[in-house]
């Protein structure tokens, strides 16, 4: 348990903090935890790309291998990346 406690301060480090912009017409608890919500989805994009190269590296590179899982598990990271930085970008355009 001391050990995980200890990676998780480790992480808090290394993980920039989210600062939410205050949206114009959503109370300020809704406003923060959809910010909040999209901070974590940009987190389980670089998650999903970190899991498709550790499949990648790991992978049967034979003819009969199921060769396309990883590009699916990044494709779909880098998606998922891309879609919370565009609502970001949109929504601080909004409230900017």
């Amino acid at each position: 348990m001391q050990m995980a406690m200890d990676m998780v301060t480790l992480a808090g480090g290394l993980i920039p903090g989210a600062k939410p912009t205050q949206i114009e017409g959503l109370s300020g608890p809704v406003s923060k935890i959809f910010g909040y919500g999209l901070w974590l989805l940009i987190l389980a994009g670089a998650g999903g790309v970190g899991f498709g190269v550790f499949k990648l590296a790991i992978s049967d590179k034979s003819r009969h291998g199921g060769g396309s899982e990883p590009f699916k598990w990044m494709g779909a990271g880098v998606a998922a990346i891309l879609l919370a930085g565009s609502l970001i970008t949109i929504l601080n355009g909004i409230a900017g």
